[in-house]
Parts: C-alpha cells; structure tokens; sequence
C-alpha cells in the first residue's frame, strides 16, 4: 500500500472513531433518562370490589363494572350469600384476604351492613362506598334502619319462602313479588329490565335483615355515600341520617333503589372519587 493510500485510510478510522465515540456519549447522556422514566412508571390501581345486597346479584353491578374496567380499574363483584349477616360478611372477608393491593370496598343496600363487618381489620380496604346502602352501627339492624323513618313500602310488596335449615329448623325467604318489583325496586329501569330483575332475584333470609351488626368499619375508614332521594326500600332521610352518622363524603341523586342498574354512571363517579382521594388513583 503506497503513504498516500495509507494516509487516507487511517484519517478514514479516525472519523469513524470520533463519531462513535461522540454517538456512544450522546447514548450515555440519554440513558439515564430513560431509566428513571423506567422506574417511575404509575401506580398500580386499587381493586374495586362489589357487594350487591337483597332481591339482586353480582350483575346488578354490571354497568359499573364495565365503567370502572375501561377507566382501568382491576374489579370483582363476588357472590354475596345473603344468609346472615355475620356469616355473609366473614364470606366477603375472606375474599378480601385473596385480594393483592389496596381495595375500595362498595356494597349496594344490604351489602352496605356487610362491607361495614367486612373490613374490620382488613388493613388494605382504604375506602368504603355505600351505594343506597344500609352502614349499621353496633347493634342495629337492617330492618331496624329501614323503619327508622318513614317512607319504606317495602314490607306488603314481599313474598315469603320457608325453607330448611341445617339444624333442622326452618328459615323465611324474602322475594319482592314480580308484578311488584317495578315499582318498588326499580322504577327508574325500563320495565324490560326490571321484569328480569325480578324472575332472576336472589332472596335474602329474613333473619339476615333483623340481625344486628357486631361492628362498623366506617368509624375507622373513610368512606363515601350515594343517597337515592326516589327510593322506596330504604328511605332517603334514613341514607342520610346514616351518611352523616359516618362522616361520609355524600352525593344525592335522584334515583330508585336500583341505582347501580338505573345510573351506573353516577355510582361509577362516586366510587372514582373514593379511589383517586385515598389511593391516587
């Protein structure tokens, strides 16, 4: 190879040198960047969980649910027995326990007493959401809540079931007689619906309504209420009485009991509200 050629080749790898080494740099600059993008990515969302309460079941919940996973929420709506009250919550408790991460823990009507047993000592519950919902003190009862003030139709409207219990007793099935259901339920939800409501109702035994709560998660967790002004189960002054008794976070809507089928948007605003104040998310 003649000094010439030689020359120009090494001024050749000498460019390519100096641009690596720049383009290696302007790389070493950058990464960080990346790497702490990295590791700040966003915070897990807190789990929904959905408790229905009497004469529905976990579909009830199905416009919410839909609302809720769009905007990203991870979101169960287990089965609620509806056999007693104790026993209804310690099956949602352990539901709880199978859970990873924080929870905001929303019951609808009778699935307000039992999310009020649930949580306690449920450390990853950060917020509770009633829903047209029954927060029961120590000591009060379902039935005893809805008859506190008036305005409840709901007792000449149920059909009452026996049935048998393990013990060799007998229990009381309560269903909302069909040609009843519209009006009393669910005025608000096209007939359509309200007709499939009422074939496909679960019942909840009597003595789950009149046993009295053993305790009240809301003294120690916050909570938020969703009060239905146009509700014929359990009477607005009673939702607001107990929505002030808890220091909840209140909205008012002008609705049936069934709200979560009938507004599902606005059940869906409140419980966002409840995940966004005490989770971030």
């Amino acid at each position: 190879m003649n000094a010439s050629v030689f020359r120009s080749t090494r001024k050749r790898v000498a460019v390519v040198g100096v641009l690596t080494g720049a383009a290696a740099l302007a790389l070493s600059n950058l990464s960080p960047a990346g790497a702490t993008t990295a590791h700040h990515a966003p915070e897990k969302k807190p789990t929904v969980v959905l408790v229905h309460g009497a004469f529905a079941d976990s579909s009830s919940w199905n416009g919410v649910v839909e609302r809720l996973k769009k905007d990203g929420y991870p979101v169960v709506a287990p089965a609620n027995p509806l056999r007693g009250l104790t026993s209804d919550a310690d099956y949602v408790r352990s539901f709880l326990k199978s859970v990873k991460g924080p929870v905001v823990l929303a019951g609808h009507s009778y699935g307000g007493a039992v999310i009020s047993k649930a949580a306690e000592g449920e450390s990853n519950v950060e917020a509770l959401v009633y829903i047209a919902a029954f927060a029961p003190d120590k000591g009060e009862s379902a039935l005893e809540l809805s008859n506190k003030y008036p305005g409840s139709t709901l007792g000449p409207t149920l059909n009452t079931v026996p049935f048998p219990l393990p013990d060799g007793g007998t229990g009381n099935d309560l269903y909302i007689k069909a040609d009843k259901f519209h009006q009393q339920f669910a005025a608000d939800v096209p007939s359509r619906v309200s007709d499939l409501m009422a074939a496909t109702q679960r019942p909840v035994a009597a003595s789950a309504l009149e046993e009295p709560a053993t305790g009240a998660a809301w003294k120690t967790v916050p909570s938020w209420n969703l009060v239905t002004t146009q509700d014929l189960n359990i009477p607005a002054a009673a939702q607001r009485f107990m929505a002030q008794r808890a220091h909840s976070h209140t909205t008012e809507i002008k609705a049936s009991h069934a709200v979560t089928v009938s507004r599902p948007d606005a059940v869906t605003r409140v419980i966002e509200q409840a995940a966004r104040a005490t989770v971030g998310n």
